[in-house]
């Protein structure tokens, strides 16, 4: 894959980046009434913004771990059958390692990279680290052909505990889809992350991005062949955690579509237009996230449309200009819900994680109509690319801390942040300053109490305000002040994209 810089794609692109800064401080009376923009350092963010997979690693920990209050965890896991599971990420502020939003983060952290990552400068190779964390434990989940190990952790058992993942003593339970347990969306959504992956790597490492694309390969015809939801086969041990509510329909058109990407095969291409429709192609849902993947297939495949002239994807040019549109205030088709303050409302819990990942979508779709010199036409109102970023930057802008609170929603960066993120590892004592094991019921006085956490999980996303712009910083609230590896993931993205804007 050609490097961004040195293509005739890159240098356009690039030099639109430049052009449309200027337009862009022009039109920054955002959404929501409030005044101008503070300043913000979007490099200093985005390089925080990937430090925080350090504090959210599993196994054991490198020598030039940055993160330096964690330590290592959780190294027998999958032992009791006889497999390696060690590694990959804790989800959220538990000690459970959950399939589906460790495929999907991973998915978006690669995506973030084949987009923007000409704009990370050093960043680059860290967030290739955080990739390749994921990406090494997802393939050993995938090593065993027919089963896909989707799950490290009783998550009700976790749930009574309150400690640090290197005392954790609750049940390290191992759940597997196979064909007689099927699990399409989990499967497909593995398969996503790992053909991302392997585009990520084709340049870097041509031996490991093959196996990336094979082992997809393979896992996607085991989702498609087996069909059903893993949250019908797993039930409580995954639900109401990650059940799967949008069904696993999004996932094999997601999957399809990354392997379309990754390989070129014409088959992807085929299976796409035999089964788009059937597969929910054309829905009316204008939210993306670790559950629902719609929105992202319709933007991915717009590309093709786009930039390389596919007639055959045509169809998903329409399908990701109505997002859009469902998403701009003032158009006649708009569904989205804004604060007072401006930020997109989607859920009452961990709203940031539909922030993030839309904020990425419109950065992304707002590249493809500027490299093709298109629009997108809301009936009688247009949307060009810039108003499509300024928005997008809005919802940025509103995370770093622009917003009526003055809060900075990331932790460690601005001069005011959540200080009580409910989070095991950052709530309670570090490993090194507290050698002495904190048992399971212990750990409860960190969790209730009101001095701030000892350890901080610099970069990390918490899930935001209310649809009123509020936000009290109380550790058990978790809805609110618990970070996600998926609030992060798409951030990097749109992160990186502004970093270059702005300098």
């Amino acid at each position: 894959m050609a490097s961004l810089r040195t293509s005739v794609f890159g240098l356009l692109w690039m030099a639109m980046v430049r052009v449309e800064a200027a337009h862009l401080n022009n039109m920054y009376a955002y959404y929501g009434g409030r005044g101008a923009s503070v300043s913000h350092n979007y490099r200093d963010a985005l390089s925080k913004s990937i430090l925080f997979y350090e504090g959210q690693r599993s196994g054991k920990l490198p020598t030039n771990q940055r993160m330096r209050w964690r330590g290592n965890s959780a190294l027998s896991d999958g032992a009791a059958l006889h497999v390696d599971l060690t590694g990959g990420y804790y989800d959220a502020g538990d000690n459970v390692k959950f399939g589906l939003p460790m495929a999907f983060t991973t998915t978006m952290l690669s995506w973030s990279v084949l987009e923007f990552g000409e704009f990370m400068g050093d960043e680059l190779d860290h967030a290739k680290t955080a990739i390749r964390w994921a990406t090494d434990y997802l393939l050993k989940a995938a090593a065993h052909p027919g089963v896909l190990y989707v799950q490290v952790g009783d998550p009700n058992m976790d749930h009574k505990c309150w400690e640090r993942p290197e005392d954790m003593d609750t049940p390290r339970n191992v759940y597997k889809i196979d064909a007689e347990h099927p699990g399409s969306d989990i499967a497909a959504e593995t398969a996503a992350a790992l053909a991302a992956a392997s585009i990520v790597f084709s340049t870097t490492d041509h031996t490991y991005s093959q196996l990336l694309l094979q082992t997809a390969m393979r896992v996607f015809d085991f989702a498609d062949k087996h069909r059903g939801a893993y949250s019908d086969s797993l039930q409580s041990e995954v639900c109401p955690f990650y059940c799967s509510y949008s069904g696993y329909h999004d996932e094999l058109l997601w999957g399809a579509a990354w392997l379309r990407k990754a390989s070129r095969s014409v088959s992807y291409l085929t299976y796409i237009q035999s089964n788009g429709q059937n597969l929910g192609a054309g829905g009316n849902v204008n939210i993306f996230s670790w559950d629902e993947k719609h929105a992202g297939t319709r933007v991915l495949l717009a590309k093709e449309a786009l930039i390389e002239n596919s007639k055959s994807l045509d169809e998903y040019k329409g399908h990701a200009d109505n997002f859009i549109c469902s998403l701009l205030p003032g158009t006649p088709s708009s569904q989205a819900q804004y604060t007072p303050g401006g930020l997109l409302f989607q859920m009452s819990d961990s709203n940031l994680q539909y922030v993030t990942s839309t904020t990425f979508l419109l950065f992304t779709y707002a590249k493809y109509l500027s490299v093709s010199n298109q629009v997108v036409r809301c009936r009688d109102i247009i949307a060009t690319p810039t108003r499509i970023r300024t928005l997008a930057k809005r919802q940025v802008d509103y995370i770093l801390g622009d917003n009526p609170l003055g809060m900075s929603y990331m932790v460690g960066y601005g001069a005011k942040f959540p200080e009580h993120i409910h989070h095991r590892g950052s709530s309670l004592p570090s490993i090194y300053s507290h050698p002495q094991k904190i048992a399971c019921n212990d750990g409860f006085q960190s969790l209730y109490s009101n001095a701030p956490n000892p350890n901080r999980l610099v970069g990390a996303v918490v899930g935001g305000p209310d649809d009123r712009d509020r936000f009290y910083d109380e550790r058990n609230d978790y809805a609110h002040s618990e970070p996600t590896t998926y609030i992060n993931a798409p951030l990097v993205g749109s992160l990186a994209y502004l970093a270059q804007y702005s300098s």
